[in-house]
């Protein structure tokens, strides 16, 4: 797979993204919006990275089941 300090980031900022989610949906928080301010171009920046890292991690289905990284 690509470079693992890069990987974790990504997989480490997705889950900050999908835990901000879950906060939406239980509760309606919206917790970028609260520490950066709603739709203000830091937490513009924040999403934006959510979805790239989540559009990088896309490529990990690529590695699903392959053999190469299970014996690692």
């Amino acid at each position: 797979m690509g470079n693992k300090y890069l990987d974790g980031t990504a997989l480490t900022i997705v889950i900050i993204g999908a835990i901000n989610w879950l906060l939406i949906g239980l509760f309606r928080f919206d917790l970028v919006a609260l520490l950066f301010g709603e739709m203000s171009w830091l937490s513009r920046v924040i999403y934006t990275l959510v979805g790239i890292c989540g559009l990088y991690l896309i490529s990990f289905y690529m590695h699903l089941g392959s053999r190469d990284d299970v014996a690692r």
